[in-house]
C-alpha cells in the first residue's frame, strides 16, 4: 500500500486523510513536520523502532535537479535491483542535491489494538538496560521512549501533573488485544528484574492519548522550568549495545553541570537527545552548552555512533563528519554534490563541509612598461607569448573544484 504525495503536505494532515481507509504513514516527528522536509533530513520518531525511518519508508521520489532536470528515482515496484539507488541518495540530501516535488510513502495499517505502559528507575542505566533487553528479547514494540528525572519534573511542571519524578521508560505494544496484553506482562517481569518500580498501562484511547502527549510535548514543557532561556539539543545515536554507557556518562557530565539539561530517548533504536537550556546572553553559560553537545557527540563517534540519527546535519554539525566518516566518505560526497550542482546553488553550505582550498598566485617579473600596459588590458587572455615574463603558479584547487 502506497501513497503519492508532493512534498508541503504534513504527516498529521495525511494521517487525517489516510484514516478512514484504515492506513497511516508510521513516521512521527515533531508535529508541524512536512514529508519534504522529513525526506530531506531522513528524520523518524518514536515509531522508529518498529517501522524504521524515512529511508525505509519512501518508495521513490521525483526531483528537479540543479539544471532542470527533472529526475524520477524509482519505480513503485515494492523492490527493484535496477541500478544505483538514487531515491536513498536524495534521502537526507537536505536540499544541496536537488528540489524534492513529489514523493511516493509506504503505508501501513492502523493497529488493531495498542497498550501504553511506563515505569520508573533508580538510574537512567537501569532504565536503558531494560530498553535493551526489551529489544534482544524480540517483542514486538511499537515505541521504547526514555525519559530523566528531570525530564519528567518539566513534564509535572507544564502538565499539572504529578507523575514520580525518576528515569521513566514508556513503551507501546500493538497487535490483537490478546498479543498486545501478553507483550505487556513480558516486559512488566522484565522491568521487575531490572529494579523498576511503578509499572502502570492504559489501554483506553484518552488515557494513552494524555501519556504520549506529555512525551511529545517534553521540549516545550522544559521551558516551563527556564522560561527566559534557549535550549541546544544534541541528537546522538549508538548501536544499542552501546546505549547504557553512552547515557550514563552522558548524564553524569550533565548533572555536574550548573546548567539545566534534561534527557530524553528514543531507547529503543540507540538514539537519544538532551536538551540543554542556557541564557544566550551569558557567553559562559554559551560555551558550556557546547561543551556539553561536543562531549556527547565525541563520545557517541567514540562507541562506533553518529554525530545525528535524526536532525541532520545542517550547518551545526558539520565539524564532526570527518570524524564519523573519514575523508575518503566526505570526498566522495564532494564529487557527487560537483557533478550534480557545479554551481553550488543548491542550497548552500550545508551538510557537505567547505572545501579545503588554496588559490593561483602569479607573479610577474615586468621588464617594459609598455608591454606591462598591454597585459593589463589582455589579462583575461595572459598573452605570454607577447611578453616578456615568467609565470609562477602555486598549484591548488579554486573553491568549485574537488581534491
Amino acid at each position: 500500500m502506497d501513497v503519492v504525495v508532493e512534498p508541503g503536505i504534513g504527516w498529521m494532515e495525511l494521517n487525517e486523510y489516510l484514516e478512514p481507509y484504515g492506513l497511516f504513514f508510521p513516521l512521527d516527528p515533531g508535529p508541524g513536520a512536512s514529508i519534504g522536509g522529513m525526506c530531506a533530513t531522513r528524520c523518524s520518531g518514536s515509531l522508529a523502532v518498529r517501522y524504521g525511518t524515512m529511508r525505509d519508508n519512501v518508495i521513490s521520489l521525483k526531483v528537479v535537479l540543479a539544471n532542470g532536470d527533472v529526475v524520477k528515482t524509482a519505480s513503485r515496484a515494492r523492490k527493484s535491483a535496477a541500478g544505483y539507488d538514487l531515491t536513498r541518495l536524495m534521502i537526507g540530501s537536505e536540499g544541496t542535491l536537488g528540489v524534492i516535488t513529489e514523493v511516493t510513502l509506504r503505508l501501513q495499517k492502523i493497529p488493531q489494538y495498542s497498550v501504553v505502559a511506563m515505569c520508573n528507575f533508580r538510574s537512567v542505566k537501569d532504565a536503558a538496560d531494560v530498553a535493551i533487553a526489551t529489544m534482544m528479547s524480540g517483542i514486538q514494540v511499537s515505541r521504547v521512549e526514555l525519559l530523566d528525572e528531570v525530564q519528567v519534573k518539566a513534564i509535572n511542571i507544564a502538565n499539572g501533573k504529578n507523575l514520580p519524578e525518576y528515569p521513566t521508560l514508556m513503551f507501546e505494544f500493538i497487535g490483537t488485544e490478546a498479543y498486545a496484553r501478553e507483550q505487556t506482562q513480558i516486559v512488566r517481569k522484565l522491568v521487575s528484574e531490572h529494579n523498576g518500580s511503578d509499572f502502570v498501562f492504559a489501554e483506553e484511547p484518552e488515557a494513552k492519548n494524555e501519556l504520549w502527549k506529555a512525551r511529545k510535548e517534553a521540549l516545550w514543557a522544559c521551558f516551563a522550568m527556564e522560561p527566559n532561556l534557549e535550549a541546544m539539543i544534541s541528537d546522538v545515536c549508538v548501536p544499542l549495545s552501546h546505549l547504557a554507557d553512552l547515557i550514563s556518562r552522558s548524564k553524569k557530565e550533565l548533572d555536574a553541570s550548573p546548567l539545566v539539561c534534561t534527557v530524553i530517548a528514543h531507547a529503543g533504536d540507540g538514539n537519544f537527545h538532551t536538551v540543554i537550556l542556557f541564557d544566550p546572553n551569558q557567553e559562559e553559560e554559551r560555551r558550556e552548552a557546547e561543551r556539553l553537545n561536543h562531549f556527547m557527540v565525541h563520545a557517541a563517534l567514540s562507541l562506533e555512533g553518529t554525530c545525528t540519527g535524526e536532525h541532520g546535519v545542517g550547518t551545526g554539525k558539520m565539524k564532526y563528519l570527518e570524524e564519523e566518516l573519514g575523508v575518503e566518505a566526505l570526498r566522495t560526497m564532494k564529487k557527487i554534490k560537483a557533478v550534480l550542482d557545479p554551481n553550488n546553488i543548491m542550497n548552500p553550505g550545508k551538510l557537505i563541509p567547505p572545501h579545503s582550498y588554496t588559490v593561483r598566485v602569479y607573479r610577474w617579473e615586468i621588464l617594459d612598461l609598455y608591454h606591462y600596459a598591454q597585459l593589463m588590458c589582455n589579462y583575461a587572455k595572459c598573452q605570454r607569448n607577447k611578453v616578456n615574463a615568467r609565470v609562477f603558479s602555486a598549484e591548488g584547487v579554486l573553491p568549485h573544484e574537488i581534491e
